[in-house]
């Protein structure tokens, strides 16, 4: 019974972390907007969807699939 408590809390908590941490992703994301990197059209349309989804998903709790998007826009940025 323990053992099963531990595991609860340690994915309450982990769950937590990722919550946290996506505004920290969209932050870094907009930072590095703010500095107008070279972008194709294309890709520049492409990060502005990936950021607006992260931000979409983190709000509707589905912070896995935020992670996701953000990491994936600040691939295209080269971050």
């Amino acid at each position: 019974m323990r053992k099963l408590l531990v595991v609860a809390a340690g994915l309450a908590l982990a769950g937590a972390a990722w919550a946290h941490n996506c505004p920290a992703e969209m932050k870094a994301i907009d930072a590095k907007l703010q500095t107008k990197p070279q972008l194709s059209k294309e890709n520049a349309e492409k990060v502005a969807k990936l950021r607006a989804d992260g931000e979409s998903h983190h709000k509707a709790g589905r912070h896995g699939e935020s992670m996701a998007a953000l990491g994936e826009a600040k691939k295209l940025l080269g971050i």
